[in-house]
């Protein structure tokens, strides 16, 4: 029983740290902690990012998203990037700003 509540409280719990990027797609639980002023995913721009046949090359500098502080340089593989519905780039950092938790891409030709 016990084990029950535990796990409707973390299900009606999680939706409330989600938020929407800025097209209105919601990130998904997993990947996004607090809100759309101060949570750990954002869009990024394009130019921060270098597809390349395996994966992805996220250049970031400070100001890029809000919580780096320092340049970072990521690879993220093809298989770890999610579809971005609105064509964007996004990227949630977490629990900090030297973790990617997640990466949203566009589709291939988009």
């Amino acid at each position: 029983m016990r084990m029950l509540l535990a796990g409707i409280v973390i299900a009606l719990a999680t939706p409330a740290h989600t938020h929407q990027a800025p097209s209105g797609f919601t990130y998904e639980p997993y990947c996004c902690n607090g809100n759309g002023d101060s949570g750990d995913c954002q869009r990024i721009a394009f130019e921060t990012v270098q597809p390349s046949g395996d994966g992805y090359q996220v250049t970031l500098q400070p100001g890029d998203h809000r919580l780096v502080t320092r340049k970072h340089v990521f690879f993220i593989p093809q298989s770890k990037a999610m579809n971005s519905p609105d064509g964007a780039y996004h990227l949630c950092l977490f629990p900090n700003e030297d973790t990617v938790r997640c990466f949203y891409a566009p589709p291939i030709g988009f």
